[in-house]
């Protein structure tokens, strides 16, 4: 792995009080037929703080992709509270508008995201529109394709997506987002359908518009890799919970929880054998009891955990849900265990 970002603005570092913060976050689906709710996200505490980059990482079916739109206001919480520059976030239209003027999401498809029937102009301009924005919308638009790295902005004005590559697609998106100069962007996924080539240069956009405009960005992956390289502070999600949260540097270094150390494992450059995971996905609708993570976990199925003295804590015995703090942390009896024989 690339050496990471430098200069972590987390609040704990900063002192300072989160853009976006969620408290206590759960988010239930009622069953089909009878069948039992799906708890998505299931107690979540996460800060984002002014300028910062946090990575919210997991397999598909964790819970972060329902997160992260609960953080947007697409999605109601069933309880707990989203909250954004020191307000708590209320639901009515206008106020949800007002809101995404501050806050815009990036997806993972530009394919998808961007009408095929639109030109490259209209399709950055549509949000000023929506808005109601009475600036000069020509050069609005013009500034947000610079920004995103589209020059000659005006080259791109009467272009088709199908016209676009990949990258440019990705950065037409951006673009789009840019144009309403939001404070935080989401980005789901954000170069997970772009080539190798292109990835880097996607990434390196969105660490220059964190310098130069001051941004802030959750970035939702399933690639620790891509967190290595962009985030400040990484959180890991498994069944609608955080299990491990800190810094870049102590969670991809250091890794204590066994579910990061296995996702960690599978990199490329990764030293020793890759973690192999046995038993069913996360499945939100049957949580089991203890750890989430007990069925599926290398350290138990060792012996280690045995040997260490929490096998029974594990499989039984639920473990409280990590605070937004930004110092490390990690929800596993068998860690806890080491940390206490250690310390």
């Amino acid at each position: 792995m690339s050496d990471p970002v430098a200069g972590s603005t987390g609040t704990a570092a900063s002192g300072g009080a989160p853009l976006l913060g969620a408290a206590d976050l759960k988010v239930t689906f009622a069953g089909r037929r009878g069948s039992p709710e799906a708890r998505a996200v299931d107690g979540v505490h996460l800060d984002i703080a002014p300028g910062e980059i946090v990575a919210l990482v997991g397999e598909s079916g964790c819970g972060k992709t329902t997160l992260a739109r609960a953080l947007l206001g697409l999605e109601k919480p069933t309880t707990g509270q989203v909250s954004f520059d020191g307000a708590p976030l209320a639901y009515d239209s206008r106020a949800l508008k007002a809101y995404r003027n501050r806050v815009q999401l990036v997806l993972q498809d530009p394919s998808g995201s961007l009408n095929p029937r639109h030109t490259v102009y209209e399709a950055v301009a549509e949000g000023l529109r929506i808005h109601g924005y009475t600036g000069d919308e020509r050069a609005k638009v013009a500034e947000a394709l610079s920004r995103a790295g589209l020059r000659p902005p005006e080259r791109f004005f009467l272009r088709y997506p199908h016209e676009l590559s990949g990258g440019q697609r990705q950065r037409v998106v951006i673009a789009g987002a840019l144009v309403l100069d939001p404070e935080l962007i989401v980005a789901d996924e954000p170069v997970a359908s772009l080539d190798a080539s292109v990835r880097g240069e996607i990434l390196a956009l969105l660490l220059s518009l964190r310098e130069e405009l001051g941004l802030s960005a959750l970035v939702v992956t399933h690639d620790l890799g891509l967190a290595w390289n962009i985030a400040d502070r990484v959180a890991v999600m498994y069944l609608g919970r955080v299990v491990e949260t800190g810094t870049v540097e102590e969670v991809l270094t250091s890794p204590q929880h066994p579910y990061t150390q296995a996702l960690l494992s599978v990199l490329p450059e990764a030293q020793g054998e890759p973690v192999v995971l046995t038993g069913e996905p996360p499945d939100p609708t049957r949580i089991p009891p203890g750890c989430r993570f007990h069925a599926r976990c290398q350290v138990l199925a060792s012996g280690e955990a045995e040997r260490t003295g929490v096998a029974q804590s594990c499989r039984t015995k639920e473990l409280p849900v990590l605070s937004a703090a930004g110092t490390a942390q990690v929800a596993c009896h068998w860690a806890a265990a080491k940390a206490g024989a250690s310390g």
